[in-house]
């Protein structure tokens, strides 16, 4: 109501162009808003029996508006324009009766305030509101790839963790079966004595025959040995070894034909054949054969199990409770051990194996 006071408030020209006889002006009325503009509808009361209806803009220019109407019972004819702000802002309604050859015109102006339009804080808003969207969403795809990171990360940790328990597992089950073979091979415990007639010139042996050493402390590439009293023709057989701090020394078994050649023998030679061992020198464990004993740390006892049955001679880190390596052989006939000291004059003796507890 506001808008249509405003209007008829506004019409700035409403004339008759008579080319003949007399007509009615026609009555332009503001419709409604519509598609951004204000709907402008023409209206005559007079019913034409032929009539054509023109809309022009401000500077005279054909409008296209909605085809022309006619009511017969209200004897009235109309058609309608929406007009936008920008367009002049003014129409006319010209309609001509072709029969009477006379035609009737009305104009109007309306204001730009009285068009829809934008605000400028609407475009602001607007802007506004998508970039915080586009925020909102940045952010929530950024939470998102932060908290698949975090599961892959937790997921690797886990598995990691897994891994560790599992080689902890393993290590632990390893361990726990070495130290059972320990326990086996200690088992079989047995007692041993040097034998003061077959051993080198060169080596000491204590009163209690149990411990060895060299008499003689000059370097020479000969090696000297002893051999025990007891020999073993069968079974399963252990004892343990103090060999200290020295930098080199030989554990192991000969045969008894070997054991015999050293007892005759008034020479320095030391056996290369029919001995098997393990060798200790310049920080490494070599079995017989070359063989190297890797991962070894240096021990101060060693364990020495034979097994005469399976053809097997094992030596083990007594106080680590792990075997150091094994050599496997053929021979027959007693099996006797034998121990090789350094010439540091340091003692290489035997230990009595304690029960287990």
């Amino acid at each position: 109501m506001e808008l249509t006071a405003a209007i008829f408030i506004l019409v700035l020209a409403s004339r008759l162009q008579p080319i003949a006889g007399v007509g009615h002006d026609p009555l332009l009325v503001v419709d409604d808003y519509e598609d951004g503009g204000i709907r402008l509808k023409c209206l005559s009361e007079r019913l034409f029996s032929e009539a054509q209806l023109l809309w022009t803009n401000s500077r005279g220019d054909n409008i296209t508006g909605t085809p022309l109407s006619a009511d017969t019972s209200t004897a009235t004819v109309s058609s309608s324009i929406i007009l936008k702000a920008g367009s002049g802002n003014s129409a006319s309604c010209k309609i001509i009766d072709k029969q009477l050859k006379t035609s009737t015109e009305s104009s109007v102006a309306i204001a730009d305030v009285f068009f829809p339009s934008t605000s400028p804080w609407l475009a602001a808003f607007v802007v506004i509101l998508l970039l915080s969207i586009f925020l909102v969403l940045a952010a929530f795809y950024k939470i998102r790839n932060n908290n698949k990171e975090i599961t892959r990360a937790e997921k690797a940790r886990e598995q990691i963790q897994q891994e560790e328990q599992k080689t902890r597992f393993q290590k632990e089950n390893e361990d726990a079966k070495k130290r059972i073979e320990f326990r086996k091979a200690r088992s079989n415990a047995v007692n041993i004595t040097l034998d003061q007639k077959c051993r080198h010139p060169n080596l000491c042996i204590s009163n209690d025959n149990r411990r060895v050493k060299s008499s003689n402390k000059t370097k020479t590439a000969l090696k000297a040995m002893v051999v025990a009293t007891e020999g073993f023709p069968g079974k399963k057989h252990y004892w343990e070894v103090e060999v200290g701090n020295q930098s080199q020394w030989e554990l192991g078994v000969v045969s008894e034909k070997i054991r015999n050649m050293i007892m005759n023998s008034t020479g320095n030679s030391f056996p290369e054949d029919n001995l098997f061992s393990l060798q200790y020198s310049q920080g490494k464990y070599i079995l017989t054969g070359g063989k190297d004993v890797s991962d070894c740390k240096q021990c101060r006892v060693v364990g020495v199990l034979l097994d005469v049955e399976n053809a097997e001679l094992s030596f083990y880190n007594v106080e680590e409770m792990s075997p150091l390596g094994s050599v496997y052989f053929e021979f027959t006939g007693k099996q006797y051990p034998f121990f090789s000291p350094d010439s540091s004059g340091e003692w290489l003796g035997v230990r009595p194996v304690k029960p287990q507890t």
